[in-house]
């Protein structure tokens, strides 16, 4: 089982976050690892992973670095280093800290019913700003695909690594709404998807690089994409 976690300006949070998630992958097992991918940062994240990592440290955890990209292309670079080093399993999460580690237990005892298990974020402390967006996004998913998704973009999911890999041709290179994207071909080609609550705390440092305007610009951009997808996914 690989965890892939992107991570972009996150000297604030990293450490922690790697203090959190690294008891995950030793106890699922030697082959499981812990992957966390700079995504072209500018401050001390990629020098303080690089400082947890070794045989004398930390030898399950991978760190990858890319040119910035977005988050979106970021998790779907990981996903794809997983699936080429044959995880069977991949869980994915974000590096602020707002998820809890010990809500990824009652995923893995189910990961062998399901195709996907997604989190699904109650009580939310990260603002309203960002539910408005997360309820807007449910609408245009509602509009575009034809299909009812609780939680489409949630930065806690567990994949199957068949699954992952057969579906990841579905979603245009770079694509910066890939977990929203997943979570419809998913649901499209009725593969088995569980929602699950989960708890989404406060950030637990730094600012978060992804704004209202960014997070509009996304989206549009995103339709086209979505009604070509669509149209793909139509003739499966």
């Amino acid at each position: 089982m690989y965890i892939i976690i992107p991570a972009y300006n996150e000297q604030d949070n990293i450490a922690r976050v790697i203090e959190q998630w690294y008891p995950v992958v030793e106890k699922t097992g030697n082959s499981s690892r812990l992957v966390i991918i700079d995504d072209g940062s500018s401050d001390n994240t990629y020098k303080i992973i690089s400082e947890w990592g070794g045989e004398d440290r930390k030898p399950l955890l991978i760190l990858l670095s890319k040119p910035n990209s977005g988050h979106g292309a970021t998790v779907l670079y990981g996903y794809k280093y997983a699936v080429k080093k044959n995880a069977d399993y991949i869980f994915q999460t974000d590096s602020d800290g707002q998820t809890d580690p010990d809500e990824f237990w009652k995923f893995w005892e189910q990961r062998n019913k399901f195709d996907m298990i997604i989190g699904n974020r109650n009580n939310r402390k990260d603002g309203i700003s960002r539910v408005f967006v997360t309820k807007i996004l449910k609408l245009v998913i509602q509009i575009c695909f034809k299909c009812s998704i609780t939680d489409a973009n949630t930065p806690f999911r567990l994949m199957s690594r068949e699954t992952l890999k057969e579906n990841l041709k579905y979603v245009p290179r770079d694509f910066n709404l890939s977990n929203v994207i997943l979570s419809v071909i998913y649901v499209k080609r009725g593969m088995r998807v569980k929602f699950m609550p989960i708890t989404f705390k406060e950030r637990q440092g730094g600012v978060n690089s992804i704004n209202l305007r960014k997070i509009f610009k996304i989206g549009i951009n995103a339709l086209r994409d979505f009604i070509i997808i669509n149209r793909s996914l139509k003739n499966i």
